[in-house]
């Protein structure tokens, strides 16, 4: 086999990140690439179209690429390349991009991830975001229009799903605007006071006044008016054309697998029954055998939740901190890079899960940011430290950070993460089990809060395909939620409209921690005694962000090398 880097390969991998930072040009801003012009979005139809034939000609050329041939990092490198050009052709065959998740990673929540990570050093810097920023109506418009198309088709959204989205429109561009998305890279900026800086500040707040919120204000009126016409009160995305091959499309692009829904419905009930057992021990052993739910009336009292907003997110601090020293004894692979945490807006919290991480940019001028929820009664303190982590160290944030640095990676697989969210969020879920070898749990409450974490993800394995492909109530759903957590009803409720208006994206995790355990144990079976934690995460961490099945490959190539080095040794001892 050869050992040399595909030359053709390379090619079409550079020309690949090339496509990706012109057709999705926040994740070239993201990863510090310059763009020839200010659009940071684009959405339409024709931008839809045109992608599709492109990935068409990179495919035929990609066919004519031997993989036998390749190294092991050049093979992981030819899969991914074939997995994305073949997920963005499927997704567009199935009209995906006419009926888009519009919550909660919707617009609003896009253009402020956008505001969110965008860094001001100086008057240059400030113009280039303000004339970014300018962009926003125009995506907007893009978007409405691909949702026009899909309505003109037949496709009618849930009016859940409907009512979701508009609050988020209109949370976007609630409250001051001095405290707003929008002017925070000025708010987080040490350039502030300069006069250049000053006055491009001045200019985004006009715009903000002048044109966005009138833009948000108006997309709400659209999905309030013309898109509500004949919503429907099924929640299911099967209920429209094509529903049934756009929800398979969407199960594969999501979990990187080939797994029917029927199959991982099936594995969710096995791994909900698994974990309840789990649970009744732990239950048992805090001195509540067979109460259940007099231990989780427990875990709802008062005392269980942060006093105000700011001690929660004093407390994640604190234990972020604590999860930190612990890092070194299982990784060799550290990110040069920081983070910290911040409280979310409470326009925007209301409507968002208890936490999420958003990662450094690629050029490390700013750090990740583990956001934690403004509203102390949704996020109990026995998640706190599984939540920490898997949103910060060594889960998202880390994870997110590492891939940035890994230089020998080709450009698409350094910055394109989020396009393998069951590797992404199967590791951030692997994370927080990983946290019982670090030692980090030692009361019941934490075991009982990973052990639960843990049961929220296998749940929704149920939850979202008896949704969208069993054709389960949204009632049915929330009543299937609530007889396994101890989550506030508010939270089940919303987590639930989640699955409701983003098919399939919840079937990522547990998908993916089940793949890594799965993994560690055939490493652990393997190497016997030579097992290490560091050496297999390293091993974990090089490769990035990838499908399951070339996670699986990059491992096996790792026990095989261990296994030859184990041969080498043994001979040298053998010779002495």
């Amino acid at each position: 086999m050869s050992t040399a880097p595909s030359a053709p390969l390379a090619a079409l991998a550079a020309r690949f990140w090339q496509f990706q930072c012109h057709e999705f040009p926040l994740t070239a801003i993201l990863a510090g690439e310059p763009t020839p012009d200010a659009t940071v979005f684009r959405e339409s139809g024709a931008d839809h179209d045109r992608r599709y034939r492109a990935a068409g000609t990179m495919l035929a050329e990609l066919d004519a690429v031997d993989p036998a041939a390749l190294a092991p990092q050049d093979r992981a490198t030819c899969r991914l390349l074939r997995h994305e050009l073949e997920g963005l052709r499927s997704l567009h065959e199935v009209a995906a991009y006419q009926r888009p998740s519009l919550f909660p990673n919707g617009p609003a929540m896009t253009a402020m991830h956008f505001a969110n990570t965008a860094a001001v050093d100086d008057a240059e810097s400030a113009e280039r975001f303000v004339d970014r920023l300018a962009t926003t109506p125009s995506y907007l418009a893009d978007v409405e229009e691909s949702l026009e198309a899909g309505h003109a088709g037949g496709t009618r959204y849930p009016r859940l799903a409907l009512e979701c989205a508009i609050g988020s429109a209109r949370a976007a561009v609630t409250g001051p605007v001095e405290a707003s998305p929008w002017l925070g890279p000025f708010r987080r900026s040490a350039a502030a006071g300069k006069d250049s800086v000053r006055r491009q500040a001045e200019r985004a707040r006009a715009l903000v006044i002048g044109e966005l919120v009138p833009a948000f204000e108006a997309f709400a009126e659209f999905l309030a008016g013309p898109l509500a016409e004949g919503a429907r009160s099924t929640v299911a995305c099967t209920d429209a054309p094509l529903g049934r091959e756009l929800y398979r499309a969407v199960v594969r692009d999501f979990t990187t697998t080939e797994l029917a829904p029927e199959a991982i419905h099936e594995r969710g009930l096995a791994e909900v029954e698994r974990l309840a057992m789990e649970i009744a021990a732990v239950v048992a052993g805090a001195g509540y055998p067979g109460e259940l739910a007099g231990y989780r009336r427990l875990l709802a009292g008062a005392e269980c939740f942060a006093a105000s907003k700011e001690a929660l997110r004093e407390q994640i601090e604190v234990l972020s901190k604590r999860i930190d020293g612990r890092i070194p004894a299982f990784f060799g692979r550290i990110p040069r890079i920081t983070y910290g945490v911040e409280s979310m807006p409470e326009s925007v919290a209301e409507r968002m899960p208890p936490a999420y991480a958003q990662p450094n940019p690629a050029d490390r001028t700013a750090p990740g940011i583990h956001w934690v929820t403004s509203l102390p009664a949704r996020f109990p303190r026995h998640l706190y430290l599984p939540v920490a982590l898997h949103e910060a160290w060594p889960g998202h944030l880390m994870h997110f950070a590492l891939m940035q640095e890994a230089e020998d990676l080709p450009a698409f697989r350094r910055h394109g993460g989020m396009r393998y969210s069951a590797c992404i969020e199967g590791w951030a879920l692997y994370c927080e089990g990983l946290g019982v070898d670090m030692g980090l749990y030692q009361t019941p409450h934490q075991h009982y809060g990973r052990l639960e974490s843990e049961i929220w993800r296998a749940a929704r394995l149920v939850v979202d395909t008896g949704i969208h492909w069993h054709g389960w109530s949204r009632e049915r759903a929330i009543a299937t939620m609530s007889e396994h957590l101890a989550l506030p009803a508010a939270t089940i409720a919303a987590e639930v409209d989640r699955y409701i208006c983003w098919p399939g994206q919840a079937l990522v995790y547990q998908i993916g921690n089940l793949a890594f355990r799965a993994l560690r144990r055939r490493a652990e079976v393997r190497l016997g005694e030579r097992f290490s934690h560091r050496a297999f995460h390293d091993t974990l961490m090089a490769a990035g962000a990838v499908t399951l099945p070339v996670l699986e490959d990059v491992v096996e190539d790792w026990l095989l090398h261990q296994a030859r080095r184990g041969e080498e040794r043994e001979g040298t001892d053998a010779r002495r």
